[in-house]
């Protein structure tokens, strides 16, 4: 599908959208307890719906009331192969966790998934399981359990959802799991994964992100679980509201651990006008100056950055390229390409990203099936000085799907 964004004030209030890094951990958390849990404010983004089928096909019992999930937990082998959908953090969670099943389990997914690497969750749970297989790298991956426990060492410069699914597995592994990790990016999502656990039950021995310890034995507790406001996808409006006018989001917790709450150190850092109590933020348009950022430990706040930096005096600098080689494009070259077919002049320098502020011409941008291409596009398109029309909007669904309603109700 194809949508044209004209430039536009923007102003209102919106609700941000319920995270689908969270809701995914805490639908897993729950079908692995015995009891019934209830998770509060899911939302409907793909990666949620994929997590929550992958969950009764494991065996959860789960019954949707409104915007929430009534979980009975308990697993089982499934009959079928796990269809992740086009979810990264899902395939590689679920993986560690069905090695904990005493079978063998087949994980598939469809679109970009299929090109992404797994080799980090062959090498990785290899030594915990039976065995962990994939098809050259790449999906179907067959792994077989029963989860073993042990020792193992990680690479965590690519991905840390490898290890949050070895961690939310562990407890259910015949004997107790020590994960030694190298190069940890996103420590964030770990800390995420970590609070998560302990509030279902389990503890986590973390010996300064380097080592982890994990006790065996230990059974995850029936909970209700509010889902959180996912500041990944506020990012962009508040962005909007940096360039483009003024907007409120609502149900956005400072105090949270996502990694993209680092968005509001950017936004000051680039001179934008913003404000905050414990459950909203309120940003306005302002003389906006190119700013350095290290998006290290939060690669997904790349895009909304991009689009930022695009309509900022000078220079911007945005450091960790490297973190984007893998998601659901290559993103730095994605980036590079959209916005440079607007206008914008922008280039990688080992692991920086080089941005010179202008505006945005008239284009037709490709969204590579990404969600967050899209919606940067889109964001960046407000305060250009053309129309942009963007081909593949329904890529928003992943994470988002209301992105575009939201964005319409901020410029009628």
């Amino acid at each position: 599908m194809k949508k044209s964004i004209k430039p536009a004030t923007v102003n209102g209030t919106i609700t941000a959208p319920p995270s689908k890094s969270l809701a995914q951990r805490a639908i897993a958390l729950a079908s692995m307890s015995i009891g019934q849990s209830e998770i509060i404010s899911v939302g409907n983004s793909d990666d949620v719906i994929a997590a929550t089928e992958v969950c009764k096909a494991l065996g959860a019992k789960i019954d949707v009331k409104a915007d929430s999930l009534l979980i009975s937990g308990g697993l089982s082998l499934p009959i079928i192969p796990l269809n992740l959908g086009e979810s990264g953090l899902s395939v590689r969670m679920f993986s560690a966790i069905a090695a904990t099943l005493d079978g063998e389990v087949v994980l598939t997914g469809r679109g970009s998934l299929r090109d992404r690497p797994m080799n980090i969750v062959e090498n990785s749970l290899n030594p915990l399981c039976e065995y962990c297989r994939t098809n050259n790298g790449k999906l179907p991956i067959t792994v077989k359990g029963p989860l073993k426990g042990g020792k193992v060492t990680i690479d965590g410069s690519i991905s840390s959802q490898v290890l949050t699914g070895i961690l939310m597995a562990s407890p259910y592994a015949k004997k107790d799991v020590v994960i030694n990790v190298e190069n940890l990016q996103s420590r964030p999502y770990i800390d995420i994964t970590i609070g998560m656990m302990k509030y279902f039950g389990v503890d986590v021995e973390n010996k300064d992100y380097k080592e982890f310890k994990i006790k065996s034995g230990q059974l995850y507790q029936p909970r209700s679980y509010r889902v959180e406001g996912d500041w990944s996808g506020a990012s962009f409006l508040l962005v909007a509201a940096a360039i483009a006018g003024k907007v409120r989001v609502e149900n956005l917790q400072i105090s949270s651990s996502q990694a993209d709450k680092a968005i509001i150190n950017a936004l000051i850092y680039a001179g934008a006008k913003i404000s905050m109590n414990d459950n909203h933020m309120e940003v306005s348009k302002h003389q906006l100056n190119g700013f350095h950022f290290d998006a290290t430990h939060c690669p997904d706040l790349f895009p909304p950055l991009v689009a930022l930096a695009s309509h900022c005096i000078g220079e911007s600098r945005i450091l960790g390229v490297s973190r984007l080689r893998v998601k659901e494009s290559d993103r730095a070259a994605t980036l590079l390409e959209e916005f440079s077919k607007m206008g914008i002049e922008l280039k990688v320098e080992g692991e920086l990203m080089i941005i010179k502020g202008g505006k945005p011409q008239s284009a037709k941008v490709c969204s590579h099936r990404d969600h967050r291409i899209t919606m940067a596009t889109a964001t960046a398109a407000l305060a250009g000085e053309g129309i942009i029309e963007i081909d593949g909007i329904e890529s928003v669904n992943k994470s988002y799907p209301d992105f575009f309603v939201d964005l319409e109700h901020l410029t009628r």
